[in-house]
């Protein structure tokens, strides 16, 4: 009897963790800038496919695939309601652009002395 117990709590283990990692890729790229429908499952796929995916990379992003095409399609009101956003306002790298803009920071940086290289004494 115990040893069914131990069993059940395996298993309960197992598939709790499987749930609580299925979605990933949808999570993911909801996370940052709005990326259209169905984002997650298309990175997911966009693995799946590349040839240059890790062979760890590759089943995990195939396992996955389903859970977040699921997640992708509880989004899709999410998805709808960003669909007229402005991409640029929400991407890090736009923000950062026009940070360094605004601040100048190009021309700062072109004054600035470079710095010196320490290198090691030699012996």
């Amino acid at each position: 009897m115990r040893v069914i117990n131990k069993c059940r709590c395996a298993g309960l283990l197992a598939c709790l963790s499987l749930a609580g990692t299925t979605g990933c890729s949808s999570f993911m790229t909801h996370s940052g800038p709005d990326q259209g429908y169905y984002s997650g499952t298309r990175a997911g796929a966009a693995i799946v496919a590349d040839s240059n995916s890790g062979w760890v990379m590759r089943p995990l992003a195939a396992l996955d695939l389903p859970f977040s095409a699921v997640v992708d399609t509880l989004f899709l009101p999410w998805d709808y309601y960003r669909k007229d956003s402005d991409k640029a306002n929400d991407s890090p790298r736009e923000r950062v652009l026009r940070s360094e803009q605004q601040n100048h920071t190009n021309d700062s940086l072109a004054q600035a002395a470079p710095m010196p290289v320490s290198t090691p004494p030699q012996q």
